[in-house]
Formats: C-alpha cells, structure tokens, sequence
C-alpha cells in the first residue's frame, strides 16, 4: 500500500514563500518519479512540476523560476518550494507519486494553498 501526505500548506501573501513536502509510505522511494499537481476552484488539475529517479526537473511555464522541486531518498520525501507567490498560484496541491518499473500512481490527499493579502 502507497501512501502519500503533503503539508506545509496555508495562507501567505503575494511575494511570499511556501515550502510543500511529501512523505511517501513505500519500498524503493528512488524507483518512483515524483510530481506536484494543483487544482483551482472550477478548474482542471494541472501539473506543475516533476522530478525524476534520476532527479531531472521539469516546470509548468507558470512556476518556472518561481517553484523548485527536489527529493530527499533519505526520508522519502518530495518537496516543493514555492516563491514569489501570486494569487493565481492558489489551489489544492497534490503530491503524486509514478512507479518506474512494474507501474503504479498513487496520489495524495492535497494540501491548501492560498495567496492572499
């Protein structure tokens, strides 16, 4: 059984920063690519970064140089380090986990992000 949980959501205000972990309840964290999604009110679920087993990164163009994603296998933890946050950047993000070898997606429960002044 995989088992995802974020935190370190909550309200900041625009220009601030946030930084999301997820920790991952499974075996070979390393074998498992690792993603951050979002969701706004009345809208789709959108990607907004991931980072590979070999640790390759990859940015939706509305975070790219504002967002940074990394993993620590040592914890098996993913994180997600927001700054510069906009408004727009409000939403349910989900921690999102994709097994390499063998398959498998697994999500979390989200956690709330909200920029406001």
């Amino acid at each position: 059984q995989v088992q995802l949980v974020e935190s370190g959501g909550g309200l900041v205000q625009p220009g601030g920063s946030l930084r999301l972990s997820c920790v991952a309840s499974v075996k070979a964290f390393v074998m498992f690519d690792m993603s951050w999604y979002r969701q706004a009110p009345g809208k789709e679920r959108e990607l907004v970064a991931t980072i590979t087993t070999s640790e390759d990164t990859t940015y939706a163009d509305s975070v790219k140089g504002r967002f940074t994603v990394s993993r620590d296998n040592t914890k098996d933890t993913a994180y997600l380090q927001m700054d510069r946050l906009k408004p727009e950047d409000t939403a349910v993000y989900y921690c999102n986990a994709v097994r390499k070898v063998g398959g498998g997606r697994y999500w979390g429960q989200g956690t709330q992000v909200t920029v406001s002044s």
